[in-house]
């Protein structure tokens, strides 16, 4: 039944009880203005752990440590600015306040998980995102210097390698698409989410 862009329903709320089933079910919402819309793209766009790609000029960066990775030290900072940051084609943003409410809310609860990259005491990027099992479904990132989210990625991939078994990243983006990431049908990757 759902929209070939896969918008699947509208409504709803942003409780923690329906955010994780709609995780669980491939589903996340995805609006600027109510009501509330959910989404399941098809084709999705994912990483698998082990297909992760670690360019020279990143491995460099990554060993010079000139970013210091954190993980959850300022969740909200990294929302914060993932809903301020100008993205092309975009006027406004979709992380509206009840948005970061209810991805606070997730956090609290041990869900929802920010990794930030600092120069110095300085936030210079990260991301965020819901960790249910062995599953990370990415949510949004940024970067105020260069590299600095994708230095934020590859240390959270590279940590939870041996306990993920797919990163969503919902959408494709050159970014994501650099680092190794590809498209899967919906139907395989709801194969592959087993909460089991």
């Amino acid at each position: 039944m759902s929209e070939p862009d896969g918008l699947l329903a509208a409504g709803g709320d942003l409780s923690i009880e329906r955010l994780l089933l709609a995780y669980r079910s491939g589903i996340f919402p995805w609006y600027d203005e109510p009501p509330i819309l959910w989404w399941s793209p098809d084709p999705r766009f994912v990483l698998f752990p082990s297909n992760l790609q670690v360019s020279a000029s990143m491995r460099q960066v990554l060993r010079r440590q000139q970013f210091r990775i954190t993980f959850n030290e300022n969740f909200n900072g990294v929302i914060a600015r993932c809903s301020r940051i100008a993205r092309p084609g975009q006027s406004g943003t979709w992380i509206t306040n009840e948005m970061r409410q209810a991805y606070m809310r997730l956090h609290e609860a041990g869900y929802a998980m920010s990794v930030e990259s600092w120069v110095g005491d300085k936030l210079a990027g990260g991301l965020y995102g819901v960790k249910i099992g062995q599953y990370f479904f990415g949510e949004s990132m940024f970067a105020d210097v260069s590299n600095a989210s994708k230095a934020a990625f590859i240390t959270f991939v590279q940590t939870y390698a041996h306990e993920l078994k797919m990163i969503d990243c919902q959408v494709q983006t050159d970014h994501l698409a650099s680092l190794g990431a590809g498209f899967i049908s919906r139907e395989e990757f709801l194969e592959l989410l087993n909460f089991s």
